[in-house]
C-alpha cells in the first residue's frame, strides 16, 4: 500500500535537530556492530543462527520451561506471580509494595515496564517511583516517552539535557559537557539509591535449569538500586527464558555486540535470589512477575518468531524508516522495525490504528541481516499486511492494490502500460487518477522512467 501513513505525517513534523540525533546516533550503532561482530566471528552468521534456534526451541516448550523456571526461583526463595495482562501485573506489583509498606523506590530500565505505564500507574497510587538510568531519568524529567530499546534518549542532545537539568534543579546552572551531566546525575541518584525501600528491574534473561536472573546495564544502576534496597522486584515477560545457563554463552556475546558494539556489557549481573545469610548486602524480599500481557497470543499466531527478541535494538539502528522518522513516529513503547511487527501484535485488538505499522518499512532486508536472533522480520511485516487487508482493516490514504494486480496480471494490459510508461515522466501530480496518490507524489519525488525497452531488444536480439 503506498497511501500516506501517520508515520510519514510525524517524519514529516520532526525538527532537523532531533531527526540529526537519531540518524547519527542510530548509524554510529550499526557500522560499530558491523565491524566488532566481523573481527571477533569468522562466521557471526552461524551464532544469530543458533541463537535463534534457541529460542525457537524455548518458545515451543515456553510451558514446560516456565513450570521449571518457577520451581528453581521458589527454591532460591525467590515469590514467583503470573499476569495474564499489563493490568494484573501492575496491580500485583502494587499489592506486593504495599504489602511491604513501600512508598519510595528506584526502577532500573524495564522496556515491559514501558510497555505497560507502569511508572504512572504507581505514582498515582502514592508510590516515589524515580528511573535510575541516564537515559530514562532524562525522558522522567521531561515527561517525554523512551524513543529507543536500548538508548532512550537517542532524540535528544547534550543541549537539550543541560537545559533540563537546570530547569529540573539537578543542576544549578548550565553545562552541556556530557562528563559533567553524568557526574550531576549520579550526585543526584546516590542519596535516592539510599532513601528507596524498594528496587524494580526488568530481566534481559531468565536460565530456566538453575533460576538465575540475569541482568545487563553500562551503569550499574541495577546493582546500586538492589544494593540497599529490602525488596526486589523483577517484571519478566514470559518469553524471556532460556533453557540452560550455557545458552547465556550465545546471547551475551551477541547482545553486547549487537546494542553497543562491545564484547561484553559492562555490568553482567546474575541474580540468585533475595540476600543470603552472611551477604553484606542485598534485597531480603525478591519477587519475580512473569507477564504474559498478549505473548501467548503472539505464540499461537504465523508472526510468533517476534518473541526471541532479545531488545538489542539493531534492527531500529539499520533501519531507514527509524532513522527518518526516529521512534515516536511508530505511536507505541516499540518503534522500528521491532515495533512494526510487535506492536500491533500486542496491542492491535484495542488500537486498530496500528494497522499502518508494518506498512512502514521499505522490505530492504536490513533488519533480518543485523538481528542477532535471525528474526525474519520482512516475512512478519508482509504476513501482518496480508492480516490486515483479510480483515478489512485500512490504514489512513491506503490505495486499494487490487487494480495494480489486475494490471501485472494481464499480459496484454501490461504491455501496453509499458508503452505509455514515458508519460508518467510529464505527468503533473495533481492529475493522478487517485486523491492518495496526489498526496504520496505530492510528498515524494520519483526517478524518471527509464524502463520499456527491454521486451523490443528480447524481440530483436540476436537468437544464434
Amino acid at each position: 500500500m503506498i497511501g500516506t501513513q501517520l508515520i510519514d505525517d510525524y517524519a514529516r513534523r520532526i525538527s532537523d535537530e532531533k531527526q540529526a540525533s537519531v540518524l547519527d546516533g542510530a548509524s554510529a550503532g550499526t557500522e560499530k556492530r558491523y565491524q566488532v561482530l566481523h573481527r571477533d566471528y569468522g562466521d557471526p552468521d552461524a551464532l544469530r543462527r543458533l541463537a535463534g534456534a534457541i529460542k525457537d526451541h524455548t518458545l515451543q516448550h515456553l510451558g514446560d520451561y516456565l513450570v521449571q523456571a518457577e520451581k528453581a526461583l521458589l527454591a532460591r526463595g525467590v515469590k514467583v506471580h503470573f499476569a495474564a495482562t499489563g493490568d494484573e501485573a501492575k496491580e500485583t506489583i502494587l499489592g506486593i509494595l504495599r504489602g511491604h509498606g513501600v512508598t519510595r523506590l528506584t526502577k532500573s530500565k524495564s522496556m515491559a515496564a514501558e510497555e505497560i505505564h507502569l511508572n504512572p500507574y504507581l505514582m498515582e497510587n502514592g508510590i516515589e517511583c524515580l528511573e535510575s538510568d541516564l537515559g530514562e531519568f532524562i525522558i522522567q524529567l521531561d515527561n517525554d516517552v523512551p524513543s529507543h530499546i536500548v538508548k532512550p534518549i537517542i532524540h535528544k542532545n547534550r543541549r537539550e539535557i543541560a537545559k533540563t537539568f537546570r530547569r529540573e534543579g539537578v543542576a544549578d546552572d548550565y553545562n552541556d559537557d556530557p562528563g559533567t551531566i553524568t557526574r550531576r546525575a549520579r550526585v543526584f541518584l546516590r542519596k535516592k539509591y539510599m532513601e528507596a525501600q524498594a528496587c524494580i528491574t526488568g530481566a534481559n534473561f531468565v536460565c530456566a535449569d538453575s533460576g538465575r536472573m540475569l541482568l545487563v546495564t553500562n551503569e550499574g544502576n541495577s546493582r546500586f538500586g538492589m544494593a540497599p534496597a529490602p525488596v526486589h522486584v523483577a517484571l519478566v515477560g514470559i518469553e524471556k527464558l532460556v533453557p540452560r545457563e550455557r545458552d547465556l554463552a550465545v546471547f551475551l556475546n551477541l547482545l553486547g555486540r549487537s546494542a553497543t558494539a562491545q564484547q561484553l556489557t559492562v555490568y553482567t549481573e546474575f541474580i540468585n535470589g533475595p540476600r543470603a545469610p552472611g551477604q553484606p548486602d542485598g534485597p531480603e524480599h525478591m519477587h519475580v512477575v512473569f507477564m504474559d500481557n498478549g505473548r501467548t497470543d503472539v505464540l499461537a499466531s504465523n508472526c510468533r518468531e517476534i518473541l526471541r527478541c532479545i531488545r538489542c535494538g539493531a534492527c531500529q539502528n539499520v533501519c531507514p524508516i527509524y532513522r527518518q522518522a526516529s521512534g515516536h513516529a511508530y505511536r507505541t513503547t516499540y518503534g522500528g522495525p521491532i515495533g512494526a511487527v510487535l506492536s500491533p501484535l500486542l496491542f492491535g485488538d484495542r488500537f486498530p490504528e496500528l494497522a499502518d505499522l508494518p506498512k512502514a518499512s521499505t522490505l530492504c532486508g536490513a533488519c533480518n541481516e543485523v538481528c542477532p536472533v535471525n528474526i525474519p522480520i520482512p516475512d512478519l511485516l508482509l504476513r501482518l499486511r496480508d492480516k490486515a487487508k483479510r480483515e478489512g482493516i485500512h490504514s489512513p490514504a491506503a490505495i486499494p492494490m487490487s487494480p495494480f494486480a489486475t494490471l501485472a496480471t494481464s499480459p496484454s494490459l501490461w504491455r501496453t502500460a509499458m508503452t505509455m510508461s514515458n508519460a508518467m515522466n510529464h505527468l503533473p501530480v495533481e492529475v493522478a487518477p487517485v486523491k492518495p496518490l496526489q498526496d504520496w507524489l505530492g510528498q515524494r519525488t520519483l526517478p524518471p522512467f527509464r524502463g520499456g525497452q527491454f521486451r523490443k531488444w528480447f524481440k530483436n536480439r540476436d537468437r544464434s
